[in-house]
């Protein structure tokens, strides 16, 4: 493969260049061109960028999918797919399609999402562990991951081991979270969801595993919870809680009082917007694949963000039509949206997907050569390899797809209606259910020239609620069904439309608009000449205010002979909006009620499920949360998620001011004597091409003390690479001085101890380690320690290099959601900064920054 790449004679673009030519392509939208350039664009491991703006990245991918197009009648042309996919003006692929289709420099997966696991025999630590690594295997080739965790048998259960008792589910789920922490992927987190049934023993324990701070925190979680546990919720009754879940002759069972434990997943979701609720016998019962339950499609989770449930070793991708495009005259009086190119769309994005899978079975081929070709064992190499064979035979088998929506809060304004009205309710509902028609007729159309899903049988499907609402709707489209089969398993889905929307430049996915404007500040020189000063903060440094219009509004102004160019006021920016199709319209005013009742709506005509967050303020009641979701369960959402203001530590909250906590409540405690034997992470970095490391001590999983310096030093600690932990042992020497020793276990079990870590390392930094060391015992946040480290004033060129080498070894035990306060965005200049796996992440741009 490198040589082959190394004998192209692509052109190749400078940073600049692309980052300009990309700015000129959104008309000066400085964040979508970094979006584009940092996440999409086309480069190679050393950083060649081969695409200017996003007309090549498109240009790369109809001619991916022209190339598949030719394998069947009636082929769509190269130019064709462009003009369908250029400008993000219609269809749109979503994150792996667009970074992976035609990109021969990644050996990846076009897949978004996958779910894995199996019944019975993962309950073993064998069958725990191949999860553990099918997950890594999935993220690393750029997958989200969702599994569940309901065949775990529950805490004190007789196992056959030394242990003699079970764990329970929440020592597994620390695991699979830190696994998911532990993988990169070009640059970002690996996602994953972890479920459980409302039926297992232990579903409370899962319930608050994460409202402890630091704990499970590279995982999304949400809880299935069935029909019986509601119905006992209205009703006040009792609901047994059994394992094997579900089972007629379980081995554990016990009573519990339903609404007890229903205000616990309140409790926690208005204080921590965890769990999410997966109302999972209306996902079973709509589910059109679970007809196919015993041949291998029985649904066992969801992914990352709930949109798709999927059965063991599926896989999906995800494509995106922006509904504002369809919007003729947007913004007059004239506005209406054209039924029938969208329907036209519909079935071109449908057959785009189908195209896509077979892309997706030729990246499958090339990990498996990959895997083939790697010198590992085949003993090592066998569940990644098995891995990739079972996803590869349910996409060929299944072809699921998932076609999506964006843009429908601007797609709303741009008619004049009010989201989250009775009116936009029933609009939008016709837009979906036109969607779903067309896409299943495109399906069967693509079923009559193609052939139908592995094991598409009509009699399967002809009780299933959402089939059978197809038939009422259009009847000759279910007999066309009937005569021909279908292509795809399933086919629909509402996803979070996230750095999508940033280039539709739309509202994103389902959601309304966020706010229609607000204000940035960017550095200025008071100097310069015509330079405005609006704010100048705490160091001396000036800043200017400027306005930020939502495009769509920008777009409502224009059409309107409104100045965009002014600086105006907030009391002039409120009247402007309270004139707009925005009004009463954003994601803080639409009632909650109502959006839920539209999701239920809705819902009937997506065949997999929709991801909404009900975004809710700080001062709501939890007795409110409850009646939101009870509201769900009974308009037929199939899942649900509320976060309400604030109420995520360190997750960025609105401007309103709030009182702040007392100083000492952010600090944690501390046992006031230093414990002889210390739990102790092995951090490793470079910096100047020089090798470091650190020895981190902990106590409750929190840094209590540091020794770090140079690992090749001539005095230096030199340990195995796997050596990742240990124990740093308080003793004495022989003249009765303290000294503190690492000890670590070898592949063979075997304990080796390296005495006196104060005495390896120079001891300018040992003086620094103990300053910092200090700090850390009294309780100080890691963040406030890490800018007190910045802020260090030190000549020593080598300390300096050490003072950013312990910084960034701290940096990751900073509490994921942070706020980075006083620092600002190099891209666009926000101050909306978060710690994220110890890098500082913008939460407006989605750029990072780590060291």
């Amino acid at each position: 493969m490198k040589a082959e790449l190394a004998n192209t004679s692509l052109k190749t673009y400078t940073q600049d260049e692309a980052f300009n030519a990309s700015l000129e392509y959104f008309k000066n939208d400085d964040l979508a061109a970094r979006v584009w350039l940092n996440k999409y664009a086309l480069k190679d491991s050393d950083g060649n960028l081969y695409e200017l703006t996003p007309n090549d990245m498109h240009r790369r991918i109809a001619k991916e999918i022209a190339r598949i197009e030719v394998k069947y009648a009636k082929p769509f042309s190269e130019d064709e797919i462009f003009n369908l996919i250029k400008d993000f003006k219609y269809i749109v692929p979503q994150g792996s399609p667009m970074a992976g289709i035609g990109n021969p420099y990644q050996i990846a997966s076009l897949s978004n999402c996958f779910v894995i696991g199996n019944s019975g025999e993962s309950d073993s630590y064998g069958g725990i562990m191949k999860i553990d690594q099918e997950q890594v295997q999935l993220m690393k080739r750029r997958g989200g991951v969702g599994h569940d965790l309901s065949h775990i048998r529950p805490k004190g259960s007789a196992v056959k081991n030394s242990a003699l008792t079970s764990t329970g589910i929440v020592p597994f789920m620390e695991r699979y979270s830190n696994s998911t922490r532990e993988v990169a992927q070009d640059g970002r987190r690996g996602a994953l969801m972890l479920s459980v049934s409302i039926n297992h023993p232990d579903s409370e324990d899962f319930i608050n595993a994460k409202l402890e701070q630091g704990k499970v925190t590279g995982a999304n979680v949400s809880v299935r919870i069935d029909n019986d546990f509601m119905e006992a919720v209205k009703n006040g009754g009792d609901y047994i809680q059994k394992y094997p879940i579900f089972s007629d002759s379980p081995k554990v069972s016990k009573t519990i009082e339903a609404t007890s434990l229903w205000k616990k997943i309140v409790h926690n979701a208005w204080k921590s917007a965890e769990p999410g609720i997966l109302f999972w016998d209306t996902i079973i019962n709509e589910s059109v694949p679970d007809c196919y339950a015993d041949l291998g499609y029985k649904t066992v989770s969801t992914n990352p963000c709930g949109e798709i449930p999927l059965c063991p070793y599926d896989s999906c991708r995800l494509l995106a039509i922006n509904l504002f495009s369809y919007v003729e005259n947007p913004f007059t009086a004239h506005a209406k949206f054209n039924f029938e190119l969208f329907k036209k769309h519909v079935a071109a994005a449908q057959r785009i997907m189908d195209d896509i899978i077979d892309l997706e079975l030729e990246k499958i081929d090339k990990i498996l050569e990959k895997i083939d070709a790697d010198p590992e064992m085949d003993e090592v190499k066998s569940i990644e390899r098995n891995l990739w064979v079972n996803i590869q035979k349910k996409a060929k088998e299944g072809r699921r797809t998932g076609v999506g929506i964006t843009g429908e809060g601007d797609m709303l304004a741009a008619l004049g209606i009010r989201y989250g009205s009775e009116e936009g309710n029933a609009f939008s509902l016709e837009v979906h259910k036109t969607l779903a028609i067309a896409a299943y007729r495109a399906s069967v159309h693509l079923a009559k020239e193609r052939g139908a899903f592995g094991v598409f049988d009509a009699e399967r499907e002809k009780n299933n609620p959402f089939i059978n609402r197809l038939k009422e709707a259009d009847s000759q489209l279910y007999y066309e069904m009937l005569e021909y089969g279908r292509r795809n398993i399933a086919l629909l889905t509402i996803a979070p439309t996230g750095t999508t929307s940033l280039m539709t430049q739309t509202t994103s996915g389902i959601e309304p608009v966020f706010m229609p404007v607000y204000k940035r500040r960017r550095k200025v020189n008071p100097n310069d000449k015509d330079v405005r000063v609006d704010f100048v903060d705490e160091v001396g440094d000036s800043w200017e205010e400027y306005v930020v219009f939502h495009h769509r509004f920008k777009q409502w102004m224009e059409v309107n002979n409104i100045d965009t160019s002014k600086n105006y006021s907030q009391d002039e920016l409120d009247g402007l909006i309270k004139k707009s199709p925005y009004y009463k319209a954003t994601s803080n005013d639409v009632d909650w009620l109502s959006k839920v009742s539209m999701q239920g709506a809705i819902q009937k005509w997506v065949d997999h499920s929709i991801s909404v967050t009900i975004n809710l303020p700080s001062d709501v009641s939890e007795e409110l949360v409850g009646e939101l979701y009870l509201k769900a369960w009974e308009v037929g959402c199939k899942g649900v998620t509320v976060y309400r203001d604030g109420s995520r530590s360190g997750v960025l909250i609105s401007n309103e001011e709030k009182k702040e906590a007392p100083a000492e409540e952010t600090l944690t405690t501390f046992p006031t004597k230093r414990p002889q034997i210390l739990e102790a992470d092995v951090v490793r970095f470079q910096n100047n091409k020089e090798k470091w490391i650190a020895f981190i001590g902990l106590i409750d999983g929190k840094p209590y003390e540091i020794f770090t310096g140079l690992a090749d030093d001539e005095d230096g600690i030199l340990i195995p690479r796997w050596a990742n932990n240990g124990l740093i042992i308080k003793n004495r020497n022989e003249d009765g001085t303290k000294r503190y020793d690492f000890q670590y276990k070898n592949k063979r079990g075997y304990k080796t101890t390296i005495e006196g870590l104060s005495h390896k390392f120079n001891p300018e930094y040992w003086n620094y380690a103990k300053l910092i060391s200090s700090t850390l015992r009294h309780g100080m946040p890691i963040d406030k320690i890490v800018d007190l480290i910045n802020s260090l004033q030190l000549d020593s060129e080598s300390i300096n290099t050490w003072k950013n080498g312990v910084g960034r070894a701290l940096k990751r035990y900073v509490e994921d959601g942070t706020q980075a306060k006083g620092q600002h965005c190099d891209n666009c200049k926000s101050e909306n900064l978060i710690y994220q796996e110890g890098c500082l992440t913008c939460k407006d741009c989605g750029s990072s920054k780590c060291g």
